[in-house]
């Protein structure tokens, strides 16, 4: 990893909080959105951040980016810590919140976009961390930034982020999910989203079952707003059950499969009279051919984002 990642930010000598804001508020919304999981609590969190940063003398900031990157980490953390109850209660199982992008985010010449996009499955694997835990790791494994420097941030010792580090990487698969996808991945996902389709609504046992994996996950989120399976499946006949049940086939084949752009790939938005239903992320195996992950949201405020942003 690159230790001088974060060093060529240039100093501050008058505070322009509106430049700060035009410039670094995707990187402060990418951190936080890693965090949380959450498109409107990152929104928040990054709108709260830039509005404390008004009352700031421009002395106490030598480096912006890490300055806006501590106070978002440190937002975000408050928040986690504090939520625990309320996920801790959450009726059914909680998936993060999908992010719908625009066509613009996906064009070749838009690098920086999608460079601040992180795929859905990706988002899944850090709800397995701690709040402390996923901080570390987001800094660390996405952004790069030190260990003295998020010792610092978060109060710890460089000895006792590393070892918090290498316990929240024990804590995840040993293949990571990819952050974002390859043009060439892309396509063979899009093959792979109409394969998937098709078998779904013709109700072609055999084909699904070619298409997922040994070991398959299936998780829906209703979030007690709208009735779904209440627990993850994760064996390949229970999964295959599921998908092939009368219930899931009778619900899901009334609405419009439509391929859309969500958290920098291809992903299946599900149509209800021209309104969005549904969200359909799937997570594909390290051949990139079979199906290891299934995530369904149904919580229509999970939706919002992607209504506003893309529809």
């Amino acid at each position: 990893m690159n230790s001088n990642f974060h060093t060529n930010e240039p100093e501050v000598s008058s505070l322009d909080v509106g430049e700060l804001y035009i410039r670094y508020k995707k990187y402060a919304f990418s951190i936080a959105y890693r965090m949380l999981g959450s498109v409107a609590e990152a929104e928040d969190i990054v709108q709260d951040c830039f509005a404390g940063i008004q009352s700031t003398s421009a002395q106490d900031i030598r480096n912006p980016k890490s300055y806006i990157a501590r106070l978002v980490v440190n937002r975000s953390l408050n928040l986690l810590n504090s939520a625990r109850n309320q996920r801790e209660s959450y009726v059914g199982e909680w998936l993060p919140e999908p992010r719908g992008d625009s066509e613009e985010a996906n064009m070749p010449e838009e690098t920086m976009e999608k460079k601040e996009l992180i795929s859905y499955a990706y988002l899944v694997m850090l709800e397995r961390l701690s709040p402390m835990e996923r901080a570390v790791f987001v800094l660390r494994e996405a952004f790069r930034y030190d260990y003295s420097e998020i010792a610092d941030w978060l109060g710890k010792t460089e000895s006792n982020c590393r070892q918090i580090f290498s316990r929240a990487r024990r804590n995840l698969p040993e293949r990571l999910p990819p952050i974002e996808q390859s043009d060439a991945d892309m396509i063979a996902k899009g093959e792979l989203l109409s394969r998937f389709t098709t078998a779904f609504l013709r109700y072609d046992v055999s084909a699904m079952l070619e298409l997922l994996a040994d070991q398959p996950v299936f998780t829906a989120d209703g979030g007690g707003v709208v009735h779904t399976v209440m627990r993850t499946m994760n064996v390949h006949k229970g999964v295959l059950a599921l998908l092939t049940s009368r219930r899931v086939l009778t619900r899901l084949r009334e609405r419009e499969w439509v391929p859309m752009w969500i958290n920098g790939e291809l992903q299946l938005a599900l149509m209800k009279e021209g309104q969005l239903s549904e969200v359909l992320c799937l997570e594909l195996d390290a051949s990139g051919e079979r199906i290891e992950g299934v995530y369904l949201v149904v919580n229509p405020n999970k939706l919002t984002s992607i209504v506003t942003s893309t529809l």
